[in-house]
């Protein structure tokens, strides 16, 4: 049997150690579907994962990488052929089951969606969790109401992948973009996607009333804690807050006041356990209408599957700006 490479975390008396192993199929987690991997990518969570910064992993070990993108070499699921692209985002990659860190990935079809006719492997990937993600928070937001004529959204973590492909998506889609950062050194990254002004986080004065002067139609928050705090206080009458993530902290501090007096609808995102058809819809949207314009520049670099151990750290210290995408094999890269 074939056997591969496959970057794998396990947790040896209490101590996290991810490396390179060789692996056979029958090595994977379970499935029906098993797809040679031409991309993946690097998230914060993956970071997390394999520095053992955080305990992502519920069972170990398993192969690291919470995207993947390739084609079906076999199937045993009537919704797959071989030849088929496809892609997994979230769905317990590198959490209950293997994740795309490998040459090979096998899994439930109820896992996979097909990769878009107009979007390659390599494309997917760019966009990823983060982008399905920001996908799904702008989905959401729109079914309970969010429309570009009711004024500006603001995007904090707007350097982030999330924050990247949020503000470029909702530009695309008519909005006025605010993005909040602490990178002031990304002025011009930020406007070359879409955004429409820019705020530097140390220059935020966060109030303390429960509710302060009404600045924002709507929001996507990647940091949790005194911004989200702030965010409640400061978005207006009917607005959606998207929250998305935690990587300031994960309190959040407020009253009932901006839920009662002015209708302020706070949404949780959770893009792991979405369901599979909501999946499909947010995926045939980005394709779509909302597919970002401005991909080459937010997914600026691809690096060898050899070379992505060395770049985990630069996710904890909060170096990365946009997207980087992991290159495991060739074939299948294309769009059709």
């Amino acid at each position: 049997m074939t056997s591969f490479r496959a970057f794998r975390i396990d947790n040896v008396d209490n101590e996290i150690r991810a490396g390179f192993q060789t692996l056979t199929v029958d090595d994977l987690s379970d499935g029906d579907v098993v797809v040679r991997v031409s991309h993946s990518t690097i998230n914060y969570k993956d970071a997390l994962a394999a520095t053992g910064a955080g305990r992502i992993l519920r069972s170990y070990p398993l192969n690291g990488g919470i995207d993947m993108a390739g084609t079906v070499v076999s199937s045993e699921d009537d919704r797959f052929a071989p030849g088929d692209r496809v892609l997994a985002t979230g769905s317990g990659l590198s959490e209950t089951i293997d994740g795309g860190y490998s040459e090979y990935f096998r899994s439930s079809g109820d896992v996979l969606v097909p990769v878009p006719d107009n979007v390659s492997n390599a494309q997917a990937m760019q966009i990823g969790t983060a982008g399905f993600t920001a996908g799904l928070a702008i989905h959401r937001m729109e079914q309970n109401g969010q429309s570009p004529e009711q004024g500006p959204v603001v995007v904090t973590g707007a350097t982030g992948g999330v924050g990247s492909l949020a503000i470029d998506m909702l530009a695309g889609l008519g909005y006025e973009t605010v993005a909040v950062t602490g990178k002031a050194e990304q002025d011009a990254y930020l406007k070359s996607i879409g955004a429409s002004r820019i705020l530097l986080r140390d220059q935020i004065d966060f109030g303390k009333r429960p509710l302060e002067k009404a600045l924002w139609a709507g929001a996507i928050d990647n940091l949790g804690g005194e911004h989200l705090t702030w965010l409640t206080r400061t978005v207006q009458y009917g607005g959606n807050i998207a929250s998305i993530g935690l990587a300031a902290s994960p309190t959040l501090s407020t009253t009932v006041m901006p839920f009662i007096l002015r209708a302020v609808c706070l949404l949780g995102i959770n893009s792991v356990e979405t369901p599979r058809d909501l999946r499909l819809a947010v995926w045939e949207r980005i394709a779509g209408d909302m597919a970002p314009r401005h991909l080459d520049t937010i997914g600026h670099e691809t690096i060898r599957f050899r070379d992505l151990p060395g770049r985990f750290d630069a996710y904890l210290r909060g170096e990365v700006t946009g997207r980087v995408v992991v290159e495991l094999n060739n074939d299948g890269s294309s769009a059709s």
